[in-house]
């Protein structure tokens, strides 16, 4: 059968992936954030995943404010770049896997989670930065790509508690699949920032560094966390981290913390990452 082997958390700045295309790398500013991913490029080098499952969230290039689903999944063979008005960043486009992803929407809907199925998407900054960061910069990826596309831009957005459990209903649906596959799941997005009005540039590495921990140790402690505790302790775009419990929900109880880092600043923004890995 398949099975979610184990999952990665990340940053997606769109300033990360505009260093990365520019040939900004190397630069003083730029340099240490690069630096912090190179073991975690060996990391996935080494497990070789057969599919990656990347919860992220668009950024008005797939949808906008005339359609905003909670949840989508993109059931596609292949999903083009989004121009995002600078043109397409310069990667590979996505080469999805339909048969597993529309054997997750059947059974995730069956649990009761109400998806939108997407069978063409394209896919912006939220979903190739991690797997730029991850993967570096190949001719292709090196394995499809099952996007799903979660609400945190228009209110309501789902809950932690919505999110974990989804996380839960995903592997389930993973575990069913009658192929052997290993699958490591992206949980994107965070960490605290905040882009616009008077707490612009807002960092909180104190709940950063605590929502890390407790990602590895306690998620519990994390499901119940308010939207109004996320707007006020990690500025409006912070409520993102709320991705990064569809990844947790997905592992088991148990986990082993593989690499942390953190980085402040990325643009105006708490870069975090962290992997986990299921201890069987």
């Amino acid at each position: 059968m398949a099975k979610i082997i184990a999952g990665v958390a990340t940053s997606h700045i769109p300033a990360v992936g505009a260093a990365l295309d520019n040939g900004k790398s190397g630069e003083p500013y730029w340099k240490p954030v690069f630096a912090g991913f190179e073991k975690s490029k060996e990391w996935i080098e080494k497990i070789k995943p057969d599919v990656c499952i990347v919860v992220y969230n668009d950024h008005a290039s797939a949808f906008s404010l005339e359609m905003v689903p909670t949840f989508a999944v993109g059931c596609a063979a292949e999903f083009p770049i989004a121009d995002e008005g600078w043109g397409p960043r310069p990667v590979p486009p996505v080469k999805g896997h339909p048969e597993l992803a529309w054997h997750i929407v059947q059974s995730v809907v069956t649990d009761e989670f109400d998806l939108t199925i997407v069978n063409k998407m394209d896919v912006d900054h939220g979903l190739t930065v991690p797997l730029s960061l991850m993967f570096g910069q190949p001719t292709e990826w090196p394995c499809p790509i099952i996007p799903v596309c979660v609400n945190v831009v228009v209110y309501p957005v789902p809950s932690g508690k919505r999110c974990y459990m989804l996380g839960k209903a995903i592997r389930k649906a993973v575990e069913s699949f009658d192929r052997d596959l290993k699958v490591v799941i992206f949980g994107t997005g965070g960490m605290s920032h905040q882009l616009q009005g008077q707490r612009a540039g807002l960092i909180n590495k104190e709940f950063d560094t605590r929502f890390l921990d407790n990602l590895t140790r306690d998620p519990a402690a994390l499901v119940g966390i308010q939207h109004i505790e996320y707007l006020r302790e990690t500025g409006s775009e912070g409520i993102e981290m709320v991705m990064w419990l569809i990844m947790r929900g997905a592992l088991d109880d148990k986990v082993e913390e593989i690499y942390r880092f953190y980085h402040v600043p990325a643009s105006n923004t708490a870069l975090g990452h962290i992997i986990l890995e299921n201890k069987n």
